[in-house]
């Protein structure tokens, strides 16, 4: 692999070896962990990135950007890491510590893995007096829930996002569940949700937000025609649309 940085920095600069490691470098896979992405190498090392609000993997690009910040080079493809507005990051951490690496430590679990359930959620939510809703974002409840996601997931389980998370009963945890995954797995299908300046890494557009219920309906009826209309409200510095009528 053939590796170079047009730039020193995204949100924190990236790791001092990242050249040096990488170069040269095979890649044995990829995964995820909660909204970060993993590169793992042959050499006992990972490169953990996230994509900030507006990065994206450029793959085989024709022309050169002017944010493409990572450049990486295989026998295979070229892929180009463009960041705009530079709220991404790199890092590189042993594989063997990815499991204590600090940003890891302290997530739960992923939402389409088998730690996320019902009685995992009761019992996280115990007490809780703070909104489901702002429950559902803390990402050491659950790994990388995204606003978009638990608006819609919420309003699919009949849930009203303001309610205390401690509170939502256990038929509404049983909905809420597989109403999460139902979500993301859709939007997965669809390509994402394009908002703004989003793309996939082919530059397509997603078009999961074409099939919002809630989200940014202001105003709207509510789809399942129970005479509700969608109302936008704020928790935590954040937008949440949701039915006064449907979500109890």
């Amino acid at each position: 692999m053939r590796v170079a940085l047009n730039r020193a920095d995204l949100r924190r600069p990236f790791p001092a070896d990242l050249v040096q490691v990488m170069t040269g470098a095979t890649v044995t896979g990829l995964s995820r962990r909660a909204k970060y992405g993993l590169m793992h190498l042959d050499r006992g090392a990972t490169m953990i990135f996230h994509l900030g609000m507006s990065g994206r993997w450029r793959i085989d690009p024709e022309t050169a950007e002017p944010h493409d910040h990572l450049l990486l080079e295989t026998a295979q493809h070229r892929f180009a890491l463009c960041d705009p507005r530079r709220f991404g990051s790199v890092d590189l951490v042993g594989t063997h510590a990815l499991d204590t690496w600090p940003q890891f430590a302290a997530l739960g679990p992923e939402p389409l893995g088998p730690g996320l359930s019902a009685a995992y959620l009761k019992a996280a939510l115990k007490g809780k007096t703070q909104s489901i809703k702002l429950s559902l974002l803390d990402q050491r409840i659950v790994a990388g829930l995204g606003n978009i996601y638990v608006c819609e997931a919420l309003w699919r389980a009949r849930v009203r996002p303001t309610k205390q998370a401690g509170k939502v009963t256990g038929p509404q945890l049983a909905r809420l569940v597989p109403a999460i995954v139902d979500v993301l797995e859709a939007s997965i299908r669809d390509g994402g949700s394009t908002l703004r300046d989003y793309a996939r890494p082919d530059g397509k557009l997603g078009y999961f937000a074409s099939s919002f219920d809630v989200y940014g309906r202001t105003g709207e009826s509510c789809r399942r025609g129970d005479g509700g209309m969608i109302a936008r409200i704020a928790q935590g510095g954040r937008s949440t649309w949701y039915c006064p009528v449907c979500q109890k």
